[in-house]
């Protein structure tokens, strides 16, 4: 199950309001697509449900996902944040097994394998960091 904050939902409203579309035509597509420097990154637009979308309504606004990519977000939390040195839609994974500081990519997890990497020294490393 994927999880809304209100804070995500009103700035989703704000957004949708801004473009001039209906919360009921239109939504937020929350998406995965190979790539990134953790190996799969997220994507999001505006955008209709297409049939077979998982829809998480919340506050009178909907985002949807299409089931391949469900597979990669189920249980994230999506959040919005407006803090002075980073402001835009967060998510929190719980599955994947590590991700890069932006916040953008993830390694997913592996069922029955330990990630390559120790967590201890990478997870949450700015992306490009050569160190």
């Amino acid at each position: 199950m994927i999880t809304v904050t209100d804070s995500a939902a009103n700035h989703l409203r704000s957004l949708l309001e801004e473009k001039d579309f209906s919360p009921k035509e239109r939504g937020l597509r929350l998406f995965v697509e190979k790539g990134g420097c953790a190996g799969m990154s997220y994507a999001m637009k505006i955008d209709a449900l297409v049939d077979g979308d998982e829809v998480i309504e919340k506050n009178g606004v909907r985002v949807f996902v299409d089931p391949e990519s469900g597979e990669y977000l189920k249980g994230i939390q999506l959040d919005y944040v407006d803090a002075l040195n980073d402001s835009g839609f967060k998510i929190e994974n719980p599955n994947a097994a590590r991700s890069c500081g932006c916040g953008t990519s993830f390694e997913p997890t592996k069922e029955g394998q330990e990630p390559e990497y120790d967590p201890e020294t990478m997870d949450g490393e700015v992306c490009g960091s050569t160190s």
